[in-house]
């Protein structure tokens, strides 16, 4: 897929856990992680706000095109 997320990049310069975002945006551990290998297909423009916010962040730190 050519969107890369990049969301454990930004959890190592937050210095916050998985578990700790996962329970900040009010969705399991095993969304998130799938969120994080990119096998997501979709992700809810309200989720994507929360992670940011949580993050503080914008949502072009976390999501990437790179042409495949």
């Amino acid at each position: 897929m050519a969107i890369v997320v990049n969301l454990d990049v930004m959890l190592a310069k937050r210095k916050m856990s998985s578990g700790e975002l996962a329970a900040r945006v009010g969705i399991t551990q095993a969304n998130l992680s799938i969120l994080k290998t990119g096998k997501a297909k979709a992700v809810r423009f309200s989720t994507l706000e929360s992670i940011c916010e949580a993050l503080q962040c914008q949502p072009g730190d976390i999501l990437e095109y790179q042409k495949e």
